[in-house]
């Protein structure tokens, strides 16, 4: 816990932090517009043979990681494939010995609370969270039917059945199946920033619940980058004092995981503090 020299306050102290965050982002753009000024026809998106592409367009627009063009009336959709990023040390996938997949009770939306023999509610700013699931090899077809597990860190920045003081916990867990649209919703909190990693949600996506038992039978993992003026507002807040810090010395530019790239991890999110946060992003998969 970050302990004050002075009586300026919380504000004074996050407007200077957020200052010298973003000198410090302005020259990293800097260096890597530099350093990368000749390499630029060599980089691409979404891998190759990952892509649905269409061209001869008209008119585009874009809503997360889908792109709907039209052309002389006639609609088509492209949309990429999410990248691949590390389940990270803490899954509870079935990786280690460590299993909350295996758990009775861990299918379900609302993942703020402990379930089993622990009933303890994880605090902090409410978050619903959406994915839509689309088939990047038919066109962005929605699919049904499919699990999607997904963990986060608490308020403090602690992963439950990991870390120090919260290994008798399991809530912000749980695993859910695609609806007819493709979709999940989650009920949960907005995650804390840690010190080294951008805020995040992990997530891994399962052909269907009967298989949603171990990490052996994924067939992607990903992460979510949480959108950076959001992260502001929501660590001014009270409970998150420690996340304050912690983001003004990270960046996506050097985090470990969202360093190629976090366009097509990037969620849309709307609302405030008080009434809540909604997040939504489509994953893409080569199903």
């Amino acid at each position: 816990m970050h302990t004050d020299d002075h009586d300026h306050g919380l504000a004074h102290d996050l407007q200077t932090l957020h200052a010298a965050r973003l000198k410090r982002r302005r020259a990293l753009v800097w260096l890597a517009g530099a350093g990368a000024a000749g390499a630029l026809p060599l980089l691409g998106c979404g891998g190759s043979g990952d892509d649905v592409e269409t061209t001869t367009t008209t008119a585009t627009t874009t809503t997360g990681s889908t792109t709907t063009t039209t052309t002389g009336g006639t609609t088509t959709t492209s949309c990429s494939v999410i990248p691949t990023e590390t389940n990270g040390p803490y899954p509870a996938d079935g990786t280690t010995s460590l299993n909350a997949l295996a758990l009775s009770g861990i299918v379900r939306s609302d993942i703020r609370s402990s379930f089993g023999t622990s009933t303890t509610t994880a605090t902090g700013v409410p978050l619903t969270v959406t994915l839509t699931l689309v088939n990047t090899n038919a066109s962005c077809a929605s699919l049904a039917g499919y699990a999607i597990y997904i963990w986060h860190c608490n308020q403090a920045g602690l992963y439950s059945l990991y870390s120090s003081g919260v290994t008798n916990e399991n809530y912000l867990r749980g695993v859910q199946a695609t609806d007819s649209n493709g979709q999940v919703t989650f009920t949960t909190i907005f995650p804390a920033c840690y010190s080294g990693r951008w805020p995040h949600i992990h997530f891994e996506v399962y052909p269907s619940l009967a298989t949603a038992t171990s990490v052996s039978h994924v067939v992607k993992t990903s992460q979510i980058a949480m959108p950076e003026a959001t992260c502001d507002t929501v660590f001014a807040t009270s409970g998150y004092s420690a996340s304050v810090t912690n983001f003004a010395q990270t960046s996506l530019a050097t985090d470990n995981v969202f360093s190629d790239g976090a366009t097509l991890e990037t969620p849309t999110i709307t609302g405030s503090v008080s009434a809540g946060y909604a997040l939504a992003l489509t994953v893409g998969i080569a199903a």
